[in-house]
């Protein structure tokens, strides 16, 4: 069975190869979300072999959970560069949550994939610890704004977080929520402003106790 390349073992040159075929699926998913990532197309558009693509991906859900981590990735940069400035923690869960719709429906294909794999037994635990993780350190004030690209500095708090305390099942639920949210705008059915509305009422319910 093949074995997916580990980040931190990978000398630069694969760092780059494996860079290059999450940024081709990426790019292919924003024109037809996840069913244009086919692993013969990420390949051949990446200038790489198959067999070479599935020892970096083994099956098409790895590749779309890269192409979705690579997205949280920017995000929460973006958030430890320019942390929330509400005064209150449901208000700063909210931003961050607006942040992120804002951003997916950017690129309404990407943010399929990643409702997707959110939905996805396989991954969505995963997925949702992240975003889980994001939204309590944003709202408990345990989020590292160093201005500093390290990863290690912009995320050395993440043992700090109690995931069986009272305050991360509601930051759990609320981000719940916004899953369930974003799949409504998907389809149709909810526009960024009613989501706000919404979100906004369940953050003050969800987080009065902080």
């Amino acid at each position: 069975m093949a074995v997916q390349a580990t980040i931190g073992t990978m000398t630069r040159s694969q760092t780059q190869r494996r860079r290059r075929i999450v940024q081709t699926a990426a790019a292919l998913a924003v024109r037809g979300g996840v069913e244009a990532m086919q692993m013969r197309s990420v390949a051949e558009r990446a200038g790489v072999a198959l067999g070479t693509l599935y020892r970096y991906f083994p099956s098409k859900m790895d590749l779309v959970v890269a192409v979705v981590t690579e997205e949280l990735d920017l995000l929460e940069g973006g958030i430890v560069r320019r942390p929330p400035t509400a005064d209150t923690p449901e208000g700063r869960a909210l931003d961050v949550l607006l942040r992120a719709t804002r951003g997916l429906m950017r690129e309404p294909e990407l943010a399929d994939a990643l409702v997707r794999s959110l939905i996805m037994a396989e991954v969505k635990i995963e997925l949702d610890v992240r975003i889980t993780d994001l939204v309590w350190r944003v709202a408990t004030g345990h989020l590292v704004a160093t201005g500093s690209t390290d990863t290690d500095e912009a995320t050395a708090d993440v043992d700090e977080i109690d995931r069986g305390g009272v305050e991360y099942v509601l930051a759990g639920a609320l981000t719940s929520v916004w899953i369930f949210e974003l799949v409504e705008v998907l389809k149709g059915r909810r526009d960024v402003d009613e989501v706000e509305r919404r979100l906004y009422v369940a953050a003050e319910r969800l987080l009065a106790s902080f």
